[in-house]
């Protein structure tokens, strides 16, 4: 089964340019996790799945406190929390920064692991 969790809408520093250092920005995350819930199923136990509210807690704890230059950094520190947890086989995490290049919506990166 494949958890997501669909734009996280955060604010952090991020960037090389001192402009992007003087004032928190959007950050935008979306998170997927392939995890074996079959014990959950049956259970219907939290305790038996991943615990989702818990790593968006932490993610956006880490951007709050985020002064990384590159969204490259952000993305793997993101991942780690995600990778965790021995139950999940697949992480992605997918990083965009609206309005980080002129007539873009986003620029946007996304890191893998699997097990």
């Amino acid at each position: 089964m494949t958890i997501k969790i669909k734009n996280l809408r955060l604010k952090g520093i991020i960037g090389i340019y001192e402009r992007e250092r003087l004032e928190p920005q959007d950050i935008i995350v979306n998170v997927e996790m392939d995890v074996d819930v079959q014990k959950a199923v049956i259970s219907d136990d939290i305790s038996d799945t991943i615990d989702y509210d818990s790593i968006t807690e932490r993610i956006t704890e880490l951007v709050a406190g985020s002064q990384y230059n590159l969204l490259e950094t952000l993305a793997q520190k993101m991942l780690d929390i995600v990778m965790e947890d021995y139950r999940v086989l697949r992480g992605r995490v997918e990083v965009d920064k609206p309005q980080a290049v002129p007539r873009t919506d986003s620029v946007s990166l996304t890191s893998e692991a699997r097990r």
